[in-house]
């Protein structure tokens, strides 16, 4: 049995990768990255593969078993590279292909969501044995602010009183593992979430409490907020994405109370309160 992971070097994947060698031998893990040398340190055998590239797709799934296509990060461009993924694992004789998906993907609001239907749509139509992992947000993508919200005396965003869903990447790569080494997961879509909501209010009363600091959470336009970001340095068009996002979130797009995260990972999800603690050491 061979496992491969894409993407075994970006921030989800090598959780991934180390999650899988503590449950099968080693020699089973392949490591998917454009650069093989850069994951010499995941002490798995790596292949040289590259979403846009056909041919170099084939040669890296030969002999592969199950595929993980993480979503790429290259927004606009992912539904061809996935297609590329799927087509090669069909070609290879993939047996089983779990890919990253976005919560709710088929009602989404989100603008990313797009991508991720389209890429599911190539999965079903595929052929080969599936299985949808639908995650939702990360809460690194919000506890990621903690140290500008200290330095700035509040924590900033466009999510009202929308309710988020959120789990750790921790959390996301176990229940990948989970589909990884069991069984009877072909044919099906997982809506995953973190078991406990929260606005981003309190989020900023978590981490006032944690650190002893007054931080209110201060709701602004996704006009103001994009600015904000990009006053940060972020490129303008993902500051206005990332404030789109959130105005999402106010209208549930982040939301899910199904627990289906942690009843495949057989234990809770990671709490707000622990992920906040570590973001502030």
């Amino acid at each position: 049995m061979k496992i491969a992971i894409t993407g075994a070097t970006g921030q989800l994947g090598w959780l991934v990768v180390e999650k899988l060698k503590a449950q099968i031998p080693a020699e089973q893990i392949v490591a998917l990255v454009r650069t093989p040398a850069k994951a010499a340190n995941l002490g798995v055998e790596a292949r040289a593969a590259d979403y846009a590239q056909p041919e170099a797709l084939e040669a890296a799934l030969t002999g592969v078993d199950k595929l993980l296509l993480i979503s790429s990060s290259e927004v606009g461009q992912r539904a061809v590279q996935h297609k590329n993924a799927i087509e090669a694992a069909k070609k290879t004789g993939v047996k089983h292909l779990i890919y990253t998906s976005v919560l709710h993907a088929d009602t989404s609001p989100l603008s990313l969501a797009d991508e991720h239907r389209t890429t599911e749509a190539d999965l079903q139509a595929s052929g080969i044995p599936y299985t949808i992992l639908r995650n939702g947000w990360y809460t690194e993508n919000y506890t990621g602010s903690v140290g500008g919200a200290l330095a700035g005396g509040a924590f900033i965003g466009s999510a009202r009183t929308g309710r988020i869903s959120s789990a750790t990447r921790a959390d996301f790569a176990d229940a990948a593992v989970a589909v990884l080494t069991s069984e009877g997961h072909e044919g099906k879509t997982y809506e995953l979430a973190g078991d406990e909501s929260y606005t981003l209010a309190e989020l900023a009363a978590e981490i006032s409490r944690q650190s002893g600091k007054t931080i209110p959470y201060k709701d602004l336009s996704v006009a103001d907020y994009a600015a904000a970001l990009t006053g940060f340095g972020l490129p303008a068009g993902f500051a206005h994405s990332l404030a789109s996002w959130d105005a999402d979130a106010a209208n549930g797009a982040l939301y899910d109370e199904s627990r289906q995260l942690s009843q495949l990972i057989g234990r809770p999800t990671t709490p707000l309160a622990t992920v906040v603690a570590e973001a502030l050491k």
